[in-house]
């Protein structure tokens, strides 16, 4: 949009007006930045429609876009981050340690289908991703897209997602962390260099260095994930292009014993004959194939992530739509290149569970068989980054949610989380997201305390679908309210998409309950819907009606 435009588009709008417009025309509620603002929508909601949240009238052709300026009114953060922090920070938010330690699994599970899997997946979280850019591309002053839930959906679903979400941040967080002692341990015992004992030292260390870089200001946390994205990228590049050459040369390696892996690997050569001998679209079972697109959707968990950043992106209505609309390149490279360099090297079937189930790291194999010696060093080292990455990203976006749900409640206690620091960042928010985080050392050296704990946070990744879910049906009143303007970034073709997103997320849902080890976490999502879903509806509900009694 260029400057003329936005011009335009302030001197013919008012956002104000227009929230109010729709909160009074339909039960629809304003996402807030303060708390004031909490209260007046609340009010408004109450008593100016009989109607559920959600049902609005038509929307006006005549709407038109607000500039970002007028919407920054309450807006106390700093738009710090530049495109080149948005785009790398997007690059980051797609791969995760999944594809470095994760894709053995996958491969071994539906072997070359697994392909077809990621690019499928990976469109349906593309729409997920148009749907929140597209309401982001409305308001960029949004601290959350979880705004939008309460907005269009009733400050019960929203009370629902967003503290689901900021505690789903927390646990994946705890795990992150856990996982980074792991990782870090792994890769000095490749040296001979034992630290098992230090694994909390390591915890503490990394959580405090993370912690202060997000207390520094948002543009040190944008530079840190341009450099984390960039060793990951750096790593799968390398290992494609290595795969590229060893097939032009038709590279033989001998057998060789892999870091990670129980047996000796056979020898072999590198030719993409590799990807058709003894294909089979479902090798291992229909169930198997079934089974692979719950692993691959966990995969591209917290690719949402870039849509928490926008309201402190400079330049957001020009930096989203291009971050967003990438993601499938980026699929196409780092998770379907990755994986057919993978499978040209390494032949699908020979990707075989050690005796603890666990399998070797893809990326080990190929660079080992390259001839690299020290290629677990270097594939740990990489990992440890990505892991500091998911770690260092969950910080923030807790510290924002957090932040978010400290403005919006009617608590004084809660009120004072609430609060941007001199630096323009949420500090308090950040550090008690980061002290919850610090529990788990202790939780882990408590058996009992840790099997708990492992399934709230298996758990947790279930409660992320619903999340999504409700995402996309605030996508979809968000193009029937009076808020949607024809010149954003649209998503096309939305009632079929929104539509097709949210049967696919129940798809996934489904087939939590095939394994014996989703069904408990799958179960334990559904109890939380039920218990925290429905004390946050009915409590909205009978907190409504008392307002509506006392205006009267």
């Amino acid at each position: 949009m260029t400057s003329s435009e936005h011009s335009s588009s302030e001197s013919n709008a008012n956002v104000g007006g227009a929230k109010a417009d729709a909160a009074q025309a339909g039960g629809v509620k304003t996402a807030h930045t303060q708390p004031s603002s909490t209260h007046t929508a609340s009010a408004k909601s109450a008593s100016a429609s009989s109607r559920p949240a959600g049902i609005e009238s038509e929307p006006r052709d005549n709407a038109r876009i607000a500039s970002v300026e007028s919407l920054d009114k309450g807006n106390e953060m700093e738009r710090g981050l530049t495109n080149r922090h948005v785009q790398f920070i997007a690059i980051g938010g797609t791969i995760g340690t999944g594809l470095f330690l994760g894709s053995g699994k996958s491969i071994a599970l539906t072997g070359p289908s697994i392909i077809l899997v990621y690019i499928a997946v990976g469109a349906i979280m593309f729409l997920l991703m148009r749907a929140i850019g597209e309401m982001m591309y409305r308001d960029p002053s949004q601290h959350t897209f979880i705004n939008f839930i309460d907005r269009y959906l009733g400050r019960g679903w929203g009370k629902f997602a967003g503290w689901s979400y900021w505690i789903v941040l927390v646990l994946i967080g705890m795990t992150e962390i856990t996982a980074v002692s792991t990782y870090f341990v792994t890769f000095f015992r490749t040296f001979g260099i034992e630290l098992g004992a230090w694994k909390w030292l390591i915890e503490l260390c990394f959580l405090a260095a993370l912690t202060t870089i997000n207390l520094i200001a948002v543009k040190a946390f944008g530079e840190a994930e341009f450099w984390f994205s960039m060793i990951k990228i750096t790593l799968i590049v390398a290992m494609i292009v290595t795969a590229i050459v060893m097939v032009i040369i038709s590279y033989h390696y001998p057998a060789v014993h892999i870091a990670g892996s129980d047996g000796v690997s056979p020898a072999g050569h590198a030719g993409f004959d590799n990807l058709w001998n003894g294909f089979s679209f479902a090798p291992n079972g229909w169930m198997a194939f079934l089974m692979s697109f719950q692993m691959v959707f966990f995969a591209y968990e917290m690719i949402e992530f870039v849509g928490v950043t926008v309201s402190e992106t400079q330049n957001p209505r020009k930096v989203l739509p291009k971050a967003i609309n990438e993601i499938i390149m980026r699929v196409l490279i780092f998770y379907v290149g990755a994986l057919v360099a993978i499978m040209v090297i390494v032949p699908w079937r020979s990707f075989k569970p050690n005796a603890d189930g666990s399998f070797a790291s893809p990326f080990i194999m190929v660079f080992r068989y390259a001839g690299l010696d020290w290629a677990a060093a270097l594939v740990f080292f990489v990992v440890i980054t990505a892991a500091s990455s998911a770690l260092n990203s969950l910080l923030y976006s807790a510290g924002r949610h957090l932040y978010q749900l400290a403005v919006d409640s009617p608590s004084p206690q809660l009120n004072k989380l609430g609060v941007v620091s001199s630096r323009r960042v949420p500090a308090r928010a950040i550090l008690v997201s980061a002290a919850l985080i610090l529990l788990s050392p202790i939780i882990n050296a408590f058996p009992k305390m840790s099997s708990a704990f492992v399934l709230f946070a298996s758990a947790s990744s279930a409660v992320i679908i619903f999340i999504y879910i409700l995402t996309m049906i605030a996508h979809e009143r968000y193009r029937r309210s009076p808020d949607f303007i024809a010149d954003g970034f649209l998503m096309p073709a939305y009632r079929f998409t929104d539509a097709l997103a949210i049967a696919f997320f129940v798809f996934v849902y489904v087939t939590l309950f095939l394994a014996a080890d989703t069904r408990g976490p799958a179960v334990a999502g559904l109890v939380w819907l039920l218990v925290f879903g429905g004390y946050c509806l009915l409590h909205e509900r009978y907190q409504n009606r008392d307002l509506e009694e006392a205006l009267r």
